[in-house]
């Protein structure tokens, strides 16, 4: 099967189609003939080389969301899934196994049913940045009226945290440059303000005392603090985990902690059904062209998910 893979990290251009063996689904585990692989910003992490991933076996293949038709159900293995269905996952990759890929095995756990009314492209930027959004909200676990802030607003996990925040019953405070303060208004958010260093300054301009926890999608890390109250949280991506003052803790999240979690996906699904949550694509293009997805998305700038298609 065709795949997009990398023998040493750089830059975009060592992305190339490699062949691989197509993987057949043991018990609990479903194949998936992929359509459509979100491209994310910890695919270009992985092909950097920011993270050590010394001892995978090689090539490497990028990728955490896939949308697709399921292919194959692996013997004894509990779903109400069915041959044909169009479904959507989420994957951890490893070594070879990553998302850009034309045949996936994932758990049975790591996979529902595509939202009713979408494509596959649609599809695939929702599992890892909504779950993502999910596992932060539910890591600081407010109560319905209590104030979130939203750094990273306009981009795709800061998205779904305002969008599911607002389902959630909280107040949501955002930021957003000039050109994005249509986009994050129109999602949901209470009040959109200036993004930047100067975040923290302008939200307490509007909230005096502090708003009750952040999910910092911006990574302003220190700078976002003083947004929030004595003894808050701010939850983080990418592991950042240090001290604080005021008591306000810094709470990393891996969305590996939730890539089991199939209700919480199915629920994503539901909602975008409902229109609670907007799936958001910036522009499609075929997997050979993975290089120029990954080029377009360090530039920045880009709103909604580059997505390669199979």
């Amino acid at each position: 099967m065709r795949a997009i893979g990398l023998y040493e990290h750089g830059t975009p251009e060592v992305l190339h189609t490699v062949d691989l063996p197509q993987p057949r689904p043991g018990r609990g585990e479903l194949r998936i003939r992929v359509q459509a692989a979100a491209v994310n910003p910890t695919d270009t992490v992985l092909r950097s080389g920011q993270r050590d991933l010394s001892g995978q076996p090689l090539p490497l293949v990028p990728g955490m969301d896939v949308a697709g038709v399921l292919e194959e159900i692996g013997p004894g293995t509990d779903t109400g899934l069915r041959i044909g269905d169009a479904v959507m996952g989420i994957v951890v990759p490893r070594g070879s196994h990553g998302a850009y890929s034309e045949q996936l095995v994932l758990p049975a756990e790591s996979v529902t049913a595509a939202p009713r009314g979408s494509g596959p492209v649609e599809a695939s930027t929702l599992p890892m940045n909504g779950l993502t959004a999910r596992l932060a909200l539910d890591t600081l676990g407010l109560d319905p009226g209590s104030v979130l802030a939203v750094t990273g607003a306009a981009g795709a996990m800061g998205g779904y945290a305002v969008q599911l925040a607002k389902a959630d019953g909280l107040t949501v405070v955002a930021d957003a440059s000039e050109t994005d303060e249509e986009l994050v208004a129109a999602l949901g958010a209470d009040a959109v303000l200036p993004r930047g260093a100067d975040f923290a300054a302008h939200v307490l301009e509007r909230f005096p005392e502090g708003v009750d926890g952040a999910v910092d999608g911006a990574m302003l890390h220190e700078a976002v603090v003083p947004a929030v109250r004595q003894d808050g949280t701010v939850i983080t991506i990418r592991g950042y985990d240090e001290s604080s003052e005021r008591g306000v803790r810094f709470q990393p999240v891996l969305v590996v902690d939730y890539a089991r979690e199939r209700q919480k996906l199915d629920t994503l699904r539901q909602q975008a059904e409902d229109g609670v949550v907007s799936l958001r694509v910036a522009s499609s293009l075929p997997a050979e062209q993975a290089a120029e997805a990954h080029r377009r998305l360090e530039a920045g700038g880009v709103r909604g998910r580059l997505v390669l298609t199979f």
